[in-house]
Order: C-alpha cells, then structure tokens, then sequence
C-alpha cells in the first residue's frame, strides 16, 4: 500500500512538471482529536509546507509534507478497592507526504484535499492512509482553513478537526 501511494504521488508531481511555475506554502495548524483517540488525546498540533502548481484559474494541486502530533491525556483506571492508576497516554506523531488539490469556489473560498500517507514518527506506530479534506478563506498572501484530519492505522483511526494557517511564499 505504501508502494502504490508513494508511485501515485511521484506519478502526480511528474504529470504536473509540465505545468505553470509554482509556490511554496508553509503553515500550522491546530485541532481537537476525534475518532479513536478522542479519548486519550488531548490537542493535535503541526507544521505544514506544500508546492503548488496553477492548473488553471481556479485549480492547483501539487505535493504536501509536514509533521503533525497529537498529545496525550492522563487517564484514570479505577481498581476498586485496590485504589487508582494515573497515566499519561503517550503522543503519537506522524509526517504525512501526499498529494494536494485546491479549487477556488470564488475569488476569497477554497475547498482543498490531500490524500497520501502519514508516515509513523513515534514508538510503536507504523502509520497509515492520510486524507484531509478542508475549506476556507484565500487571500493574497495567505489561507486560513477548518479541516478534518484522519489517519486509518490498522486497527484504529487517529483524526482531528484543525483550524490552520497558511502563508503564502
């Protein structure tokens, strides 16, 4: 799977190659967990970089990388009358490498996708399919966005809702 995802991304940015010039974006972003770690999770947080190529107007897609973790909450196991363990659920971090596209529904709104692989940066974490659709404000110089983040694992699915920023080289 990861083979595949990988050729499909490289196959992308070749096609684009022929494309106009294009501009590198960098940004952060921030997000509540959901999904499977909604509760052992805390905050999800990361940078982000992309290289866009103008398809058209209105289009542009190209390659997206960044880093992204989500912090991990202390938990409370009740033994009864044995008393209470406290932990601390480890973060979980991960770089995701896809491909991105960006449509301009009018000249200041944007919906946008990125599809790939979010590579595992932490212990005991492999990764897993990467996607995140998103919508939001375009101006000159830069783009602020709501996202849904989401990692399939194997057995789990680690997500966010973002609010990000992204500026505009």
């Amino acid at each position: 799977m990861k083979k595949l995802i990988f050729a499909a991304v490289a196959l992308f940015v070749f096609n684009l190659s022929n494309a106009q010039e294009g501009a590198l974006t960098v940004g952060a972003h921030v997000g509540l967990p959901m999904a499977d770690v909604q509760d052992s999770h805390s905050l999800n947080a990361g940078i982000d970089a992309a290289y866009m190529w103008s398809v058209d107007d209105k289009f542009s897609a190209g390659i997206a990388v960044g880093y992204t973790t989500f912090s991990g909450k202390k938990s409370t196991v009740d033994l009864g009358p044995l008393g209470s363990i406290t932990q601390e659920n480890p973060a979980i971090s991960f770089i995701p490498v896809a491909a991105s596209a960006q449509y301009l529904l009018t000249d200041s709104v944007f919906a946008g996708l990125d599809l790939g692989y979010a590579i595992g940066a932490s212990d005991n974490n492999d990764g897993g399919l990467y996607y995140q659709p998103k919508v939001g404000y375009n101006a000159e110089a830069f783009q602020v966005f709501v996202g849904y983040k989401g990692i399939s694992l194997e057995d789990a699915t680690a997500a966010s809702v973002n609010l990000g920023f992204i500026y505009k080289m």
